[in-house]
């Protein structure tokens, strides 16, 4: 039976293995927000063209961006793919940001990790994993993000089911490590990492992984 991972320890190791991760990419807060609504299904060298497209056309701000009709918003990322229905997403964040926080991302953050996660999920389109990325990346407040890597690896070394859901999985991390926005943010670019390298959904490289002694 294989031994269950100590996740402090675990974060050392990955750490040793692969260094700093520099994550996550971009110029502002307010550019993490809009490139975590961007990115989901899909890569981020899509979503920085799209992010391109945007500040090319001198609309990449709150307000210049919520003033944009839907349709040319969405021809602006139509490289992020699924481009209509992220432009809808992206319009009810700006629209939540500019009429309730008067566009400020900052009088946003200003609330505390509960109510602001609260108020993220509470924009459709926005699920657990995008307000997640927002509060860690862009608020900087601790808080774990998960995803399929992350479910991926914990369930092959028996620390969850492979169906668990995400808060049961987010609430593995949270409850035996320190709540720190740097070891929150590294150790999520870490299992990325890990995953993309080794702990593949099919063929993985084991043998290989640091995980494994």
């Amino acid at each position: 039976m294989k031994r269950k991972l100590d996740l402090a320890r675990t974060y050392k190791i990955l750490y040793r293995h692969f260094g700093p991760q520099h994550w996550w990419p971009g110029d502002s807060p307010f550019e993490i927000a809009v490139g975590a609504i961007l990115t989901q299904n899909t890569n981020w060298s899509n979503v920085e063209k799209a992010i391109a497209n945007l500040k090319a056309a001198d609309v990449f701000s709150p307000r210049k961006m919520y003033r944009l009709p839907e349709k040319k918003l969405a021809a602006l990322i139509r490289p992020s793919g699924y481009y209509n229905v992220k432009a809808r997403r992206l319009r009810a964040f700006l629209a939540m940001l500019c009429e309730e926080y008067g566009g400020s991302l900052k009088r946003l953050f200003r609330l505390p990790l509960e109510g602001l996660r609260d108020v993220l999920l509470s924009v459709k389109g926005i699920g657990e994993e995008t307000a997640d990325s927002i509060i860690l990346y862009a608020a900087g407040k601790p808080t774990f993000v998960v995803d399929a890597y992350t479910r991926r690896i914990l369930a092959r070394h028996g620390l969850c089911r492979p169906d668990a859901g995400y808060s049961e999985v987010k609430h593995i991390f949270e409850s035996k490590l320190e709540p720190d926005t740097i070891l929150f943010n590294e150790y999520h670019a870490l299992l990325v990492s890990t995953g993309k390298t080794y702990c593949r959904p099919r063929n993985p490289v084991c043998i290989e992984c640091p995980l494994q002694k």
